[in-house]
């Protein structure tokens, strides 16, 4: 990849690694998601996006798109534990995220008997597209992989090469099936806050999601320049620039 994801083996062990999934379309969206993530960090963390050109100049990745990948990063994503060196835990999360709050919090979550950790969403999208135009696919567990921990050490977790990425269907990848149900913990939908899904509620102790996911397609789009919490992706992308 890029020289700052070179040197991701090298760096502090101490160190979260977040993997961030990157599409040219979506540049914008990459730069403020990871923003988000940074100036609100009390930890160590480096955030390096996945890009699917500079795996492919690595031959790390090379299956063909097929029609139902509606962005880059549908597959790639499944990379993380080999980008991480197979060590530690590290996240991946889709670039359509825009995080409120620190992600220490997130990582005091971690319990080490999982191989993964997502929040494990009951979500049947209502749109029969997303973003700019892009197929709307349903299939169980979806949306389970926009957003994991990854225990990147785990036995399970070591059958993640680039051979199998590159050859495993969708099903098997997106609905975890290398893992048994007992093998993957949750996380509390909060830190994969869909918009036009879930909902906060009287009972809830914030306001605010911790993790916000625009899902079906964020302000960037002229389509969804007004969808719910528009307005703090945009501050954050003034504050940003």
């Amino acid at each position: 990849m890029g020289s700052d994801q070179m040197d991701l083996c090298n760096g502090n062990a101490n160190t979260f690694k977040i993997f961030v999934g990157y599409d040219p379309r979506e540049d914008l969206a990459y730069e403020v998601c990871r923003y988000s993530i940074l100036k609100r960090s009390t930890i160590p963390v480096e955030v390096h996006p996945i890009k699917q050109s500079d795996l492919r100049n690595r031959r790390l990745y090379w299956r063909e798109r097929g029609p139902t990948e509606s962005t880059e990063f549908s597959f790639s994503r499944f990379l993380t534990p080999f980008l991480a060196n197979f060590k530690g835990w590290a996240m991946f999360v889709d670039c359509d995220f825009l995080y409120t709050t620190d992600i220490k919090e997130l990582t005091e979550l971690i319990d080490d008997k999982y191989a993964i950790m997502c929040v494990k969403h009951d979500y049947t999208p209502k749109e029969s597209t997303k973003m700019d135009g892009a197929i709307q696919t349903v299939y169980p567990r979806k949306n389970w992989s926009s957003m994991v921990l990854y225990n990147c050490g785990h036995p399970k977790n070591q059958i993640l090469t680039p051979e199998l990425v590159n050859s495993q269907t969708g099903a098997f990848l997106h609905r975890f099936m290398w893992l048994d149900d007992n093998e993957i913990g949750s996380i509390p939908f909060v830190w994969n806050f869909l918009v036009g899904h879930n909902k906060i509620g009287e009972s809830d102790s914030m306001s605010l999601p911790k993790a916000i996911h625009y899902t079906a397609g964020g302000p960037w789009f002229e389509a969804w320049k007004n969808c719910e919490f528009a307005d703090l992706w945009v501050k954050e992308m003034e504050e940003y620039k």
